[in-house]
């Protein structure tokens, strides 16, 4: 099992190189990272963006610039409508947001004439927690796309949580979904639909895992704190492999939090597409860019 993000990088090593289109990508975290990554055997790079700025950028920061194939585009729109085209043809194994906005990159995938997404999907974020705190990974969702995500979509995103802790090398994951308390509480949604996510569990219904909830963030991540709450009866509690938050604003604050304030180190990609995608914030550092790099190419095919 993997329980560190290096470990992810040595695993990903042993897929052999993905080819790899980086949209927009011309600041310098993100051409380091690719870098970072290309040095460690992860990717062959295609750089869509201004290749006069992409030089520059590169000899600021001591980087060989002539391990990139670079497609001179000045429009970050065109920078993302191209590298979409590319892996949709076959031509790349992994997209990657560089400085262009969140929103111009979403709107890229999300182009139904793109076919980038497939019809009726469902479009979410995953990322990978290292944590000095805690044993080992831990797996989230979703922190950065679906704002408030539907009962429906619950059921999916917990097929996401499970299929990346397999890339981790957990078979059957433990998964909690949060909420403000252990208790059920039916004026509560997030508490309701924990309860009925974690029957459709006992179940069988969401796949090989076991589902808990609801639990409180403090009760799933602490096995202390669930034992003097007196939560008796779940594998989960204090020991989960992912957690499945109610909703953007708390997972989002919690991700923030376990890095700023908590020194966690992270991992990152978009789910629901035809090939992995990285999304991280053009505030992330070289590292957590490079890890998510590792974390796409290991789940590319």
């Amino acid at each position: 099992m993997i329980t560190k993000l290096s470990q992810i990088v040595e695993e990903a090593q042993k897929k052999g190189r993905k080819r790899l289109a980086v949209a927009y990508g011309q600041d310098s975290h993100t051409l380091s990272a690719v870098y970072d990554a290309y040095n460690e055997g992860l990717v062959e790079p295609t750089l869509y963006g201004d290749k006069q700025v992409i030089e520059e950028v590169c000899g600021a920061e001591g980087i060989d610039c002539s391990i990139f194939k670079i497609v001179d585009e000045k429009s970050d729109v065109n920078c993302v409508r191209l590298a979409v085209a590319a892996v949709v043809a076959g031509d790349a194994d992994v997209l990657m947001k560089g400085l262009v906005s969140t929103d111009k990159y979403m709107r890229g995938i999300l182009n139904k004439d793109a076919g980038l997404f497939p019809p009726k999907g469902v479009l979410s974020h995953v990322a990978i927690l290292e944590m000095p705190s805690l044993p080992k990974l831990l797996c989230i969702s979703d922190v950065a796309v679906i704002p408030a995500p539907d009962f429906k979509q619950k059921q999916k995103l917990i097929g996401y949580l499970i299929q990346t802790a397999r890339l981790l090398g957990i078979d059957t994951p433990k998964i909690a979904c949060i909420a403000p308390s252990e208790q059920v509480l039916p004026s509560v949604p997030s508490s309701t639909e924990g309860a009925i996510l974690a029957k459709m569990g006992d179940r069988g219904q969401l796949g090989n895992a076991i589902v808990d909830g609801p639990l409180s963030l403090d009760v799933a991540l602490y096995k202390e704190v669930a034992e003097h709450k007196k939560v008796k009866g779940s594998a989960v509690a204090g020991d989960p492999d992912c957690l499945l938050f109610p909703n953007l604003e708390s997972a989002n604050v919690f991700f923030k939090a376990a890095t700023h304030f908590g020194g966690a180190e992270l991992a990152a990609m978009v789910m629901g597409t035809k090939v992995p995608c990285v999304l991280t914030s053009r505030g992330d550092s070289r590292l957590t860019k490079m890890y998510s790099i590792a974390l796409a190419c290991l789940a590319a095919r």
